[in-house]
């Protein structure tokens, strides 16, 4: 299988921490100049020394606030100027848990605005280049419950639907200038966001937070939380060309807890 990304340039969001941190470590090893986006300057600082550079690749990263869309487009016009991205990771936080009754209406327009509204603005302005250079991955990472709802998420149910639809509709837009769309859907993944979830679902239960995890890990054929890195290990496989064959589609990495085909 070819599997070196020497020569690409790849553009990782979220990158600070879990699973956007891990992805770009897969990907630098794997040969791409990786360029991280995230609003954590001095965290990105302290990052890019850590990425291997095998191929002499030079490392860069952007801030940039995901919740200010003008703030990304901004950023990401400073690197579509001057070079081409071949792989677009878009990832980021999730909304806050909660169900879809009691979500104010403010909820859903502000994570419409920070997922797809940025997927969108990056995707464009990467699209161009990609065409051009007849290679291009566009990469979500967003969640089993396009598959499935997941329970007390109702906002981030909602808005990971959108984007799938909105990656499924490009993905066959683009397939024919080499440029594949797909989308990663991470089960509960041991990072940041799920001890928060825990955290949270545990005060309102009024629980210990072991009783939240049991629960969680019983649900789970695997008994076990995922790791970042083997998120990023699937993110890798569908940035490199072994996988020009595969588009449109949605990939749960989940232990096998999503309950449909």
């Amino acid at each position: 299988m070819e599997l070196s990304l020497k020569g690409k340039t790849a553009l990782i969001c979220g990158a600070t921490q879990g699973i956007g941190l891990a992805t770009a470590r897969e990907l630098a090893a794997l040969g791409a100049e990786c360029i991280l986006m995230a609003r954590d300057k001095e965290a990105l600082k302290e990052i890019i020394p850590t990425l291997e550079a095998e191929h002499f690749q030079e490392h860069s990263y952007l801030v940039a606030d995901f919740r200010n869309p003008k703030e990304v487009e901004e950023a990401i016009k400073t690197v579509t100027e001057k070079q081409t991205v071949h792989i677009l990771i878009n990832n980021t936080g999730g909304p806050a848990s909660g169900p879809i009754v009691e979500a104010e209406v403010q909820e859903f327009t502000d994570a419409f605005n920070q997922h797809l509204v940025n997927n969108h603005i990056l995707a464009q302005a990467v699209i161009t280049g990609m065409i051009g250079a007849g290679y291009g991955r566009i990469i979500n990472v967003i969640s089993t419950s396009v598959k499935a709802p997941l329970k007390n998420l109702g906002v981030s149910n909602t808005i990971r639907l959108s984007v799938a639809a909105w990656a499924k509709t490009m993905a066959t837009e683009l397939a024919q200038y080499g440029v594949t769309v797909n989308n990663i859907l991470p089960g509960s993944t041991n990072t940041n966001r799920l001890q928060s979830l825990i955290k949270t679902t545990a005060k309102k239960r009024n629980v210990e937070r072991q009783v939240i995890e049991q629960e969680m890990l019983g649900e789970i054929p695997m008994k076990r939380f995922g790791d970042a890195k083997e998120i990023a290990a699937a993110i890798a496989f569908l940035a490199t060309p072994a996988a020009g064959y595969i588009t449109g589609t949605s990939i749960p990495v989940d232990g096998g807890k999503t309950p449909t085909f």
